[in-house]
């Protein structure tokens, strides 16, 4: 009966921005200011990723059994390598124009050995300087949850299978509602509102992104920060 305890993403507190603008360009995935992150540079990273993985994949666990490989051996999504390159330009620019210090340091070998990738490798690299810079944004005071992110919260618990499908709301928010959330939401505001005046824009094709601030257990995530023009003004992004 009991809601599965919220697992923070990362020792760090991450956050995405809101995107503007309706710049499109072929073979651009996204702006960031005057940058542009190309789509030959995602599919660089996922390309070495592919080639410093073992050739022969273990196959995947049939459904309700764990995996006997990593759970995190595999690639990440196209979309995932996109948020990172937006998130990593986005952070360097508001520490510069902020005077954010970096709080802590993560280490490349760190997130590969959580998501069973080669540490030489651009992906994790990218990852552990995004992390790193996030831990110096001020993610400001305390944000309680309002009832309908609660709701939200629940449902995209019960959807993922971290939840029970007979807990209430009620029942739920006396475990979910702690330092946690409150802290993740108040992340998710603090970030938001520092990088708004940023022109990002992102490809239609990764159209709603998000980034998960906070995850329940397993990797699933509990509250997001949306990205793009287009897409959901929820908190809760359950996929």
């Amino acid at each position: 009966m009991r809601a599965r305890r919220l697992v923070a993403v990362a020792s760090v507190a991450v956050g995405l921005v809101a995107l503007s603008g309706c710049r499109t360009e072929p073979g651009v995935a996204a702006y960031v200011g005057d940058h542009r992150i190309t789509e030959d540079a995602v599919t660089g990273i996922l390309d070495e990723l592919k080639g410093k993985l073992p050739t022969q994949e273990p196959a995947q666990a049939p459904a309700g059994q764990e995996s006997a490989a990593p759970a995190a051996s595999r690639l990440p999504a196209r979309s995932q390598v996109v948020s990172t390159l937006v998130l990593l330009d986005v952070c360097r620019k508001a520490s510069e124009e902020k005077g954010y210090r970096a709080q802590g340091q993560v280490q490349a070998q760190q997130v590969a050995q959580q998501f069973g990738l080669p540490a030489d490798a651009a992906y994790p690299q990218r990852v552990a300087e995004l992390y790193t810079c996030l831990s110096g944004v001020p993610a400001g005071e305390p944000v309680a949850p309002t009832k309908e992110e609660l709701t939200d919260l629940v449902a995209a618990g019960k959807k993922a299978g971290a939840i029970p499908p007979e807990v209430t709301v009620e029942q739920a928010a006396g475990q979910l509602d702690g330092d946690q959330l409150r802290s993740a939401l108040a992340t998710r505001k603090t970030l938001a509102e520092a990088v708004s005046g940023y022109d990002v824009t992102v490809n239609p094709r990764y159209r709603p992104l998000a980034f998960p601030v906070l995850s329940f257990s397993g990797d699933v995530p509990a509250i997001s920060v949306p990205l793009g023009e287009a897409g959901n003004d929820a908190v809760v992004d359950a996929g």
